[in-house]
């Protein structure tokens, strides 16, 4: 049977080292010179190759001479083990959480659809920065190799796959490799050859559409860099959970009172709190200068649904109306769900930011319905958990 899943022709599997978040799970770069510097096997130091301790002061581009130089020298010295025609199984776990399964392999850059009238089954849905995009192509390029994978939900034959996957690990023995990550969960991995496994399993997690849960950047990067496949970890709804993707304005263009004068005017409803509250679909939240509010932003009914969602109006009423700020300035960070509430109430109060936003998770029937419509959701509105790591399995281009 086709399928537009494959397995990784020349792999690189991890020894026990190179794990690493992947590039844009971090609040800022310092974080990731730091990350490094503790471990400069980690495969953030190809990833991120100008925030590399020994190349600050680099731009990107000028940096890739580096990273092509550290993947070798990783590669010469055992830190990744080579590996032909294999799939590989993945298993993340954690005290208190249901385990997530995946598998690792090569998915076809042809089947991406990005919108209704765009034929394919792996469903990009959001709207992405091309600057980063620009990044991964040259990276990919520079080294032939691609380091972290885009992560696809299985939805036609997701349960089967969830089933498959547990009971493969279950009879696979030790794995290849683990890895713990920054909130303790570990990674296990385990490759399959050619056979009637590797078949079952391609076949299941080609079954159905895919949704890119996390990499839309990677997956447009294949495109715009023209590759034949790219490198995924397809997963099952089973195994993910969407968390807060919040934001952090580090610098206002006008006084705090200025803002809230000219939020009310923009037709919202801004209602001062005694402190955070849990975060609820149709209203967010405001922190800055020591004063937290709940904001129920106003929606326009002549758009389309998924431009009233809490995420969109951020960015276009918030951000673009009231702060006039474009999605991508400098000002605004992006903070996935590792980063909780009080971290950022904490970043406002340090004035590292000025102004924290925090947004309830889109919801699970929100994200599938987007996608069945074939429409984008804004950029960074959806956290999935738990992440698949970057440098544990690696696919090699030439």
């Amino acid at each position: 049977m086709t399928t537009v899943v494959h397995s990784i022709s020349r792999a690189w599997l991890t020894t026990g080292a190179t794990g690493a978040q992947n590039y844009d799970e971090f609040a800022d770069d310092a974080e990731i010179t730091a990350i490094i510097s503790a471990n400069p096997h980690s495969a953030l130091a190809v990833e991120m190759p100008h925030l590399a301790p020994d190349s600050l002061g680099k731009s990107f581009t000028d940096s890739l001479p580096d990273a092509v130089a550290r993947l070798a020298l990783e590669r010469a010295e055992g830190g990744y083990a080579p590996s032909e025609h294999v799939v590989v199984l993945y298993r993340i776990t954690a005290p208190g959480e249901p385990t997530a399964y995946g598998l690792w392999s090569m998915v076809d850059t042809d089947q991406i659809s990005a919108s209704a009238d765009e034929a394919g089954l792996v469903i990009r849905n959001e709207e992405v920065f091309i600057e980063k995009v620009r990044e991964r192509v040259a990276l990919a390029r520079a080294v032939s190799t691609l380091l972290s994978p885009v992560l696809l939900l299985q939805t036609g034959k997701g349960d089967e796959l969830h089933a498959a996957l547990a009971a493969a690990t279950e009879s696979a023995g030790e794995p290849a490799a683990t890895d713990t990550d920054q909130t303790g969960r570990t990674h296990a991995i385990w490759p399959i050859g050619p056979g009637p496994l590797q078949d079952e399993l391609t076949t299941l997690a080609g079954g159905g559409e895919l949704v890119v849960a996390d990499g839309n950047h990677r997956s447009l990067a294949a495109q715009t860099g023209r590759l034949p496949r790219f490198l995924a970890v397809v997963t099952t709804p089973a195994s993910v959970a969407i968390q807060p993707y919040n934001r952090l304005v580090s610098e206002l263009p006008m006084p705090p009172e200025e803002f809230l004068t000219r939020l009310r005017g923009s037709g919202a409803e801004v209602i001062e709190l005694a402190e955070l509250e849990t975060l609820v679909k149709g209203t967010i939240q405001i922190y800055l200068d020591g004063r937290t509010f709940g904001v129920q932003l106003p929606v326009d009914k002549n758009l389309p649904d998924v431009e009233n969602l809490d995420h969109a109006l951020v960015e276009r009423e918030l951000l673009g109306d009231v702060l006039g700020l474009d999605p991508g300035d400098k000002r605004i960070s992006y903070i996935g769900g590792d980063y909780p509430a009080e971290w950022l109430r904490g970043e406002v109060d340090a004035a590292h930011a000025e102004l924290a936003v925090l947004i309830a998770p889109v919801t699970v029937d929100d994200f599938v319905a987007v996608n069945l419509e074939r429409q984008k959701l804004p950029r960074k509105s959806t956290w999935f958990t738990p992440k698949a790591r970057g440098g544990l399995v690696l696919a090699q281009l030439d």
